[in-house]
C-alpha cells in the first residue's frame, strides 16, 4: 500500500499581474478547480484549500472540495500550511504535500512521488523534486534554480548561479558542460511532515536565502537534510501571466499549445 498523504493548496486572491489567479476561468473552470483535480488524481487522502479570501473559500466549497480560511498575513504558504495542520490537528508524522494554486498542469504523479520520497526514508523531515537541465542557458538562467545532490538523493546545495562550476570546460567552452555529472533543476513542489513543518516556522530567515532569494536554503542553514526525488522532466510552467493562462487555456481545452 502507497503512504497516505494530504495535499494542502495556497491560494490567495491578491496577485500583482493576475488578481483574483485562482478564480480566472481555464476551459470553463476556475484555476483552482484543475489544481484540485490533478491531487485528487494523484490520490491524495484529503485535499484542503488554504486561503484568506471569502470568495476563493465560496468558490472551492460550491466545487465540492474542502477549504479553510487562514490568517491573512501570513508571509509564505508554507506558513499558511502550518496554520491549516493545527486548526485540523494532524499528527506530527502526517505527510502533507504543499501545491502551488497556479499549477493546473502539474502531472499527478509528481505529487505522489514527492510524497513516496519523504516516506520512504528517515533523515529528514522534507523531500522535493528536481529534473535534468536541458542545455547550457537553462544551467545559466538565474529563474532556474540548481541543486547539487550527494551520493544519497539528499541536497548538497540550491542555488540560482550555474552549479556545479565545472572549471575547465566552462573555461575552454564559454559555458558548455563536459557531461561528466548531470546538471539539475529544483522543482518547487515540496513534502513534509507535520512535525517538521511546525519546526522551520520558527527559524528566522538565514543570510543564504536572502542572499539567493531562495526560501529552502533556510533549512540547509539549519543543518537539516532535504530529499530530492529525480523526475523524467520539469512540470510544464505556472501561469504567472496572461500569455500563461492563455497557453494552458488552449491546452487543457484540447487546442494544444
Amino acid at each position: 500500500m502507497s503512504q497516505p498523504f494530504k495535499v494542502v493548496i495556497p491560494a490567495r486572491y491578491a496577485s500583482t499581474r493576475l488578481p483574483g489567479k485562482p478564480l480566472l476561468d481555464i476551459a470553463g473552470l476556475p484555476m483552482i478547480a484543475h489544481v484540485c483535480a490533478r491531487a485528487s488524481e494523484a490520490g491524495a487522502e484529503e485535499i484542503i484549500v488554504a486561503t484568506d479570501d471569502g470568495r476563493i473559500l465560496q468558490t472551492v466549497q460550491d466545487l465540492g472540495f474542502t477549504a479553510v480560511m487562514t490568517r491573512a498575513d501570513h508571509q509564505s504558504g508554507t506558513e499558511r500550511i502550518a496554520e491549516v495542520a493545527r486548526q485540523c490537528g494532524w499528527a506530527d508524522g502526517t505527510v502533507i504535500v504543499n501545491l502551488q494554486g497556479d499549477e493546473p498542469l502539474i502531472p499527478p504523479g509528481y505529487i505522489r512521488d514527492v510524497a513516496t520520497a519523504l516516506a520512504s526514508q528517515h533523515q529528514a523531515g522534507i523531500a522535493t523534486l528536481a529534473a535534468a537541465v536541458i542545455g547550457p542557458e537553462e544551467i545559466f538562467n538565474p529563474n532556474a534554480v540548481k541543486v547539487v545532490l550527494d551520493q544519497h538523493g539528499y541536497a548538497l546545495y540550491f542555488s540560482r548561479a550555474p552549479i556545479p562550476w565545472e572549471r575547465g570546460s566552462f573555461a575552454s567552452t564559454g559555458g558548455i558542460p563536459s557531461g561528466k555529472m548531470p546538471y539539475l533543476r529544483h522543482i518547487g513542489m515540496y513534502a513534509y511532515t507535520v512535525a517538521f513543518l511546525q519546526r522551520y516556522c520558527l527559524w528566522p530567515a538565514s543570510v543564504l536565502e536572502t542572499v539567493e532569494s531562495l526560501e529552502q536554503l533556510r533549512i540547509l542553514w539549519q543543518g537539516e537534510k532535504v530529499r530530492v526525488q529525480v523526475v523524467a522532466q520539469t512540470p510544464p510552467a505556472s501561469v504567472d501571466t496572461p500569455e500563461d493562462l492563455l497557453r494552458v487555456g488552449r491546452i487543457l481545452s484540447g487546442a494544444g499549445v
